[in-house]
């Protein structure tokens, strides 16, 4: 048998307690953070906090219609989203990886689980690695007018909102992606652990995790420079403002002196 798992980043987070409790589905793993539910036998839904939305044996249709009831759960929904497909052969003699696909006999609902969530992970990085990137470019273009000008052209409030955006975006990585840590079901389970294992190298999550963290170091760095000149820029021309203060005292005595 041949399963489709597909998932979506649907929103910037998904209300989890919400959704619960209007979703009339009966959970097989819930915490604060996912929502996993067996619908039927090969029919799975798995919904994260980080706002992705992840199904197995859904159609077309049927994922159009959840989606929208799960847009009023969701803050910040997207009428644009990033989803990816992963197949999954239930048939094959042992565990194989392929190119967006793999072979596993008689797949249990851990390991279906576990396939899902390293696929919802997959397409959250692209999400957050496609934020990285604008700032990135952001960045670089003020870097170039640094070059060109010998100065940046931000004032003190966007770059604040600047910094913002980078921390909350190093914030939600943090919190969302637990790319080094495997779920539970694996620490007393040798085969699910392997297939944990086949799948981050399968999905590249590592290394894509660390290029996003780089890519936002650099922006960081970046971040802290504009912020030295910015100072540097306000210390001059506060120092300036106070030696015009200063001459126009000096200058208010010498003529009060000169009219006496």
């Amino acid at each position: 048998m041949n399963l489709k798992v597909k998932s979506f980043q649907v929103a910037d987070s998904i209300d989890i307690k919400s959704f619960k409790s209007a979703y009339a589905g009966k959970t097989n793993f819930a915490d604060s953070d996912e929502l996993f539910y067996q619908v039927e036998a090969f029919k799975f839904l798995y919904v994260f906090k980080y706002g992705i939305v992840c199904f197995l044996g859904y159609d077309e249709t049927e994922m159009s219609a959840l989606l929208q009831m799960i847009a009023s759960h969701c803050k910040n929904f997207f009428e644009q989203k990033l989803s990816d497909e992963f197949d999954i052969e239930t048939d094959a003699p042992t565990v194989n990886y392929g190119y967006n696909k793999i072979g596993i006999p008689d797949p249990s609902m851990d390991a279906i689980r576990l396939i899902m969530l390293n696929v919802s992970q997959s397409v959250s990085l692209d999400y957050y690695d496609q934020q990285t990137n604008i700032l990135l470019e952001e960045t670089n273009h003020h870097t170039q007018a640094l070059e060109k000008k010998g100065k940046i052209d931000l004032v003190d409030k966007e770059l604040k909102k600047y910094i913002g955006r980078t921390l909350n975006l190093k914030n939600k990585i943090a919190a969302n992606l637990y790319i080094f840590d495997s779920p539970e079901s694996t620490w007393e389970d040798e085969s699910l652990s392997k297939l944990d294992i086949g799948l981050k190298k399968t999905f590249d999550l590592q290394s894509r995790f660390r290029t996003t963290q780089e890519g936002l170091q650099i922006v960081k760095d970046n971040l802290e420079l504009f912020k030295d000149l910015l100072q540097y820029r306000n210390s001059v021309v506060l120092e300036w403002v106070i030696i015009a203060l200063i001459l126009v005292e000096v200058l208010n005595i010498f003529v009060e002196k000169l009219f006496k």
